[in-house]
C-alpha cells in the first residue's frame, strides 16, 4: 500500500534566556496506513516508534469522515476450523477460509473469536484471542487486510449455554467485512 518512509524530526527545546536552543534528530522508519475503528471509520494513522500520529480520513469535497459500510459476512464454527482445544487450523479449514477471503471482496476485515462457557473466562478468552489470530493469519496469507482481531470467549453467546447444540453456536468465529 505505502512504502515504508525514512523520516527526520528536529526537535527545538527552550531554555532559558541565557541559554542557547538545543536540537536534535530523530530518525526511523514510518510506516503510514489506514486504521479503521469499530464504526467502519478511516483514520490515517503513522507510527515511527518514538510517537504515533493518528487523524481522520476526510472526503476533500464535502468535509465528511470517510466511512464504510460493514456486515458479519461470514459466521463459521469453531468446530469445522478448530479441534477441541486447539488454534491450529484444520486443513480443509484453512482451504475454505482461502477461497472465502479471496472471493469476499471486502476492504478490510474484523475477525472475532467466541467459545462456548465450558472453561474459565480467563482461558476461554485466550482460547478465542489465538483462534482470531489463526483465522486473521489466513487471511493475511492471501492479501486480504484484517483491521482488528479480537477474542470474546464465552462473553457474547448467541444461545443459552445449556445443552450440547447451543454450545455449538456458540464456539464460533465472526468475520465482518468492511465495504
Amino acid at each position: 500500500m505505502y512504502g515504508a518512509a525514512l523520516g527526520a524530526v528536529a526537535l527545538f527545546l527552550p531554555t532559558g534566556a541565557a541559554q542557547a536552543q538545543q536540537s536534535a534528530t530523530i530518525t526511523g522508519t514510518v510506516a503510514p496506513t489506514i486504521w479503521i475503528d469499530p464504526d467502519g471509520c478511516h483514520h490515517w494513522v503513522a507510527d515511527g516508534g518514538v510517537e504515533g500520529y493518528m487523524e481522520g480520513r476526510v472526503n476533500p469535497r464535502n468535509g465528511m469522515p470517510v466511512c464504510m459500510e460493514f456486515n458479519t459476512c461470514a459466521v463459521m464454527n469453531s468446530d469445522v476450523l478448530f479441534a477441541t482445544d486447539s488454534s491450529r487450523i484444520s486443513h480443509a479449514g484453512r482451504r475454505a477460509l482461502e477461497d472465502f477471503f479471496r472471493g469476499a471482496g471486502a476492504f478490510a476485515y474484523a475477525i472475532y473469536g467466541h467459545t462456548d462457557s465450558r472453561a474459565s473466562d480467563e482461558y476461554n478468552i485466550r482460547l478465542s484471542q489465538r483462534r482470531a489470530a489463526s483465522v486473521a493469519s489466513v487471511a493475511r496469507s492471501v492479501g486480504a487486510q484484517v483491521a482488528r482481531e479480537i477474542g470474546f470467549g464465552e462473553r457474547q453467546p448467541v444461545a443459552p449455554n445449556n445443552s450440547a447444540a447451543n454450545m455449538q453456536l456458540n464456539r464460533r468465529v465472526e468475520i465482518v467485512c468492511y465495504r
